[in-house]
């Protein structure tokens, strides 16, 4: 395996000092960029995903385009779920569709166990060339998380309210529980395999869960995000947990067996820490800033910069993914800044 000469982002993911920020963006492969754009115009991106030499060379496209500190796997987080039994499509312009959404608990029995060198090889061959041969940079692993997937088992495809999925979750806890650790099984067999075959650290992608309340996410969905972080940890690589409009559960995430907490836009650095958030931190600069002008993105970058270097153990990121109408050279000087101004401070 590839010796990763730039450490400095598991550096900061492990608490410890570095000679500037270290940053990657959220949807950093694919969208914006020209080169994944020509791609598309041939492949689907299963096809992508499904060819490791295509996928790898995505995935590190933004290393090299922008000088990111760390590559992410690209791929979808519904990958894994036709392995277990659920017939997923990525519909255009909808997102993933579920033609037979989980209804009963029958639902879930039937649900498979997940194999990944036999299910998913193009995942881990893809994983393989990339820290073999291809990247300098730590390779992050990811996966959804038991809500998320659920939501869209249960809704069918994405929904706005989750009135299908909290309401199974209510009525029929049993059932809902049953598919935690189904999902739970899935996601930990899965990430596995990904850092065995050279991711250097995961991130949990719970995007949707900021749709339940504390108590709810502490009774339905802490439990099982506890067993798999433990389950997790003794692979020694930071665990990164991330969620959209969830700032109302950032103290449950910090009771969990993770190492960095992701933040989106809508809670600062400085907000975080004052709740009593203790955890490294990543985050979070609001993607739709970056479709404004420059001096209003340094000015925004600056600020969270300051803030995130009050305390070592800090990542840049968006506080959501890259829209495909960010422009690449703003992620180029974007990338550029937070460097340089970081090792300036």
């Amino acid at each position: 395996m590839v010796k990763v000469k730039n450490t400095t982002i598991l550096d900061a993911y492990r608490g410890n000092k570095t000679d500037y920020t270290p940053a990657w963006f959220m949807r950093q492969a694919g969208r914006s960029q020209p080169e994944y754009r020509a791609l598309k115009e041939k492949y689907s991106l299963f096809e992508i995903t499904h060819q490791p030499e295509l996928c790898a060379y995505v995935t590190r496209l933004p290393v090299e385009n922008y000088g990111v500190d760390a590559a992410i796997l690209y791929k979808d987080i519904m990958t894994p779920l036709p392995a277990i039994g659920v017939d997923v499509e990525i519909k255009s312009g909808i997102g993933p569709v579920i033609e037979k959404p989980i209804r009963t608990i029958q639902d879930v029995e039937k649900l498979d166990e997940i194999n990944p060198s036999s299910d998913v090889p193009y995942v881990l061959d893809t994983i393989r060339l990339l820290t073999e041969e291809q990247l300098d940079v730590p390779l992050i692993g990811f996966s959804g998380a038991p809500f998320t997937l659920a939501s869209y088992m249960i809704e069918g495809g994405p929904s706005k309210n989750y009135t299908k999925t909290k309401a199974l979750m209510y009525r029929e806890p049993e059932t809902w529980f049953a598919l935690m650790d189904k999902l739970a099984s899935m996601i930990i067999r899965y990430v596995e395999a990904q850092i065995k075959v050279g991711a250097s650290a995961i991130q949990i992608f719970d995007s949707w869960v900021g749709a339940l309340n504390v108590e709810d996410y502490r009774y339905f969905i802490k439990p099982v995000m506890t067993d798999i972080f433990s389950a997790l940890k003794k692979y020694d690589v930071p665990l990164i947990t991330f969620g959209v409009g969830a700032s109302h559960l950032l103290l449950e995430w910090n009771d969990l067996p993770v190492d960095v907490i992701g933040l989106d836009w809508r809670t600062s650095v400085e907000e975080a820490r004052s709740l009593g958030v203790t955890k490294v931190l990543q985050g979070n600069l609001d993607p739709a800033i970056l479709l404004s002008d420059w001096e209003t993105i340094e000015k925004r970058t600056k600020a969270i910069l300051d803030q995130g270097m009050n305390t070592e153990g800090y990542v840049f990121n968006l506080g959501h993914g890259v829209t495909p109408d960010i422009k690449p050279e703003t992620l180029k000087r974007l990338t550029d800044l937070i460097h340089n101004y970081s090792q300036q401070k």
